[in-house]
């Protein structure tokens, strides 16, 4: 299986990558971000693209894939809903649609949130701009599609969250999302878990379209 990983130097898209060149199933995994990750595999190709709203330029590198796994994201702190719409929705679906158009045969997994405003109606900016990305993934025509909605995320294997306020909860609070997972343990995911559960529903499918903890946790032990 060849596969197509953006958000690869964040925390849920590293995760997702180290998963996919450990897979002996994936042969080939491309990246696709605005600077180079500092990582050499011999499975692994990146191309550095800085237009995420047009992919006319580097379409034809995007050919023969089986899987997307579409791991970009940013918070919503402090930003305006013009951003936030332009690099969450925009910016995916840019991406999706030249994927389908040259492998229309390809499963979608998409990382969104617990939360998500599916009617695209609701009070959150953030929940309704994610609930319409996700609503256009789904309809845009992909073999697959799925909707990751990761609640609290344990990262392992050395990763580290970008997002500093999210650290900061990782560096000091740690403790608690662990105990949220002994109290709660289908509420709480780690990275690997995402990783190993893209993979597994990219070749075997799986029930429902929105894959919530719990459904990410079952669809990794496969």
């Amino acid at each position: 299986m060849k596969v197509v990983i953006t958000g690869a130097s964040g925390m849920i898209g590293k995760g997702v990558l180290l998963e996919c060149l450990d897979h002996s199933s994936i042969e080939k995994v491309l990246t696709i971000g605005r600077a180079q990750i500092d990582l050499q595999h011999s499975k692994l190709t990146q191309i550095t693209h800085r237009d995420f709203a047009d992919y006319t330029s580097i379409k034809e590198q995007l050919s023969g894939y089986d899987a997307c796994y579409l791991c970009m994201g940013i918070s919503a702190a402090g930003m305006r809903e013009e951003k936030y719409h332009t690099i969450t929705y925009s910016y995916t679906l840019a991406l999706a649609k030249a994927l389908v158009e040259q492998n229309p045969e390809m499963t979608c997994t998409y990382v969104s949130g617990q939360g998500t405003d599916s009617s695209e109606k609701g009070r959150a900016m953030w929940a309704r701009v994610k609930g319409k990305t996700e609503n256009d993934l789904l309809k845009l025509g992909f073999k697959q599609a799925y909707m990751y909605r990761p609640g609290a995320i344990i990262p392992l294997r050395g990763i580290k969250s970008r997002t500093k306020a999210y650290q900061f909860m990782y560096d000091y609070f740690m403790w608690l999302v662990k105990l949220i997972k002994w109290l709660a343990p289908n509420t709480v995911v780690n990275t690997t878990q995402i990783g190993k559960s893209m993979i597994n529903v990219s070749q075997q499918g799986y029930a429902k379209p929105i894959l919530h903890p719990k459904d990410i946790i079952k669809s990794s032990m496969h």
